[in-house]
């Protein structure tokens, strides 16, 4: 699938060696047209400073796609589009030149963050998450909560980004399975039913992030 107007890209300099050690730079699809994709000015995931690009430069650029599924492609910066806000203008890549990732468990991270969960109208509370994905997430709770298989529930994730800012992803999540884990616990995995491409790229943003940070370790 080609690239679209609004998903995040994380790029690295295709000359850098080691890939995964590499400084990664995240930006933003502002425009597209048939032969190239306007991105905004990359900021390091690291420092947080702008990076300058130029032409002729060779990148390696990394989306995700609603479904979560990860996409890859070389290309080469053809130039500044100068606007109101100033675009990089990179190469727009052929579909075969696209390559993706079968596996969708990639990008699910295990990771404790603050989950708050309604049923219905009345019954709220507050759990920790075992692990965040871009296709759902799973928690674990207290078994007094009625929480069963094929439930629809109200959620509002808290994520924290590197930069130190903290934001919310909300959606509704259907209930795949419910495993007790201890006589007074079990832990609920869900996949996303309704969620809107903005909220999901929080999701899919911070598991990248977690990937990076984890390699690093």
């Amino acid at each position: 699938m080609l690239p679209k107007v609004n998903q995040t890209m994380f790029l690295q300099l295709a000359s850098e060696s080691g890939q995964d050690q590499a400084p990664t730079y995240r930006s933003r699809i502002a425009d597209l047209n048939a032969e190239s994709v306007f991105i905004e000015i990359p900021m390091d995931e690291q420092t947080k400073r702008y990076y300058r690009t130029h032409a002729g430069e060779r990148l390696i650029a990394n989306y995700f796609t609603a479904d979560g599924v990860k996409h890859q492609f070389h290309t080469v910066v053809k130039g500044i589009r100068k606007d109101i806000v100033n675009l990089v203008e990179i190469q727009m890549p052929q579909p075969d030149e696209i390559t993706k990732e079968q596996r969708r468990s990639f990008l699910r991270v295990e990771t404790e963050l603050e989950i708050a969960v309604r049923i219905g109208e009345k019954t709220r509370f507050v759990a920790l998450t075992e692990d965040v994905g871009g296709g759902g997430v799973s928690f674990r709770c207290e078994r007094k909560w009625p929480i069963v298989k094929g439930m629809k529930l109200n959620c509002w994730l808290l994520i924290p980004f590197r930069a130190n800012t903290v934001t919310h992803a909300q959606f509704v999540g259907e209930v795949v399975r419910v495993n007790e884990v201890e006589p007074n616990h079990y832990v609920v995995m869900m996949k996303f039913d309704e969620i809107q491409d903005s909220e999901q790229q929080k999701v899919i943003r911070y598991c990248f992030e977690r990937q990076i940070d984890m390699r690093r370790d």
